[in-house]
């Protein structure tokens, strides 16, 4: 096989004209869309990323406002404990109060009709002492002393009929 040196020379010559015509007009806009898809793609491997950084930081705030919302719960439960226990204590003491007050209004009450009826009683004692004194001092001038106990003994009866 035979070399020949002016084939290989005319093809460097017009491969050298290819380059140069591709290099002026092809490869700058090549490589320019190249570039700008690199850089789209950059782009969007940056934006993903963002967006992910930012979903892991809103599901970490939602697990926090969850935790939150759980403690604010139970402290809601618990004041709502603590309040009803002390409403029943409250409830408890007043009516305990109460049934102290009325039962000292009815020992008060009971009190004040048991004197009337010992000023009554007191009354109609002595009105019925004056009426056994005189009806005494009338049988004293008139009989002896078995009549004056036989008075006495009938007054007595007298006074248990009308009590």
């Amino acid at each position: 096989m035979k070399v020949l040196w002016e084939n290989i020379v005319l093809t460097m010559v017009a491969f050298s004209i290819l380059y140069w015509l591709l290099n002026k007009y092809a490869f700058g806009k090549l490589f320019a869309v190249m570039e700008k898809r690199r850089e789209l793609v950059q782009g969007q491997l940056e934006e993903a990323r963002q967006t992910r950084e930012q979903a892991t930081a809103y599901v970490e705030e939602q697990k926090e406002a969850l935790k939150q919302a759980r403690q604010e719960a139970f402290e809601i439960i618990e004041q709502s404990k603590q309040s009803s226990s002390k409403q029943a204590r409250d409830l408890l003491e007043q009516a305990k109060t109460d049934a102290i007050r009325l039962k000292d209004e009815a020992v008060r009450d009971i009190e004040s009709e048991r004197n009337k009826a010992m000023e009554a009683l007191r009354g109609e004692i002595g009105s019925y002492s004056v009426n056994i004194a005189s009806k005494l001092i009338e049988r004293e001038v008139e009989s002896n002393p078995e009549d004056q106990e036989k008075l006495v003994n009938q007054y007595l009866q007298e006074v248990g009929r009308k009590s």
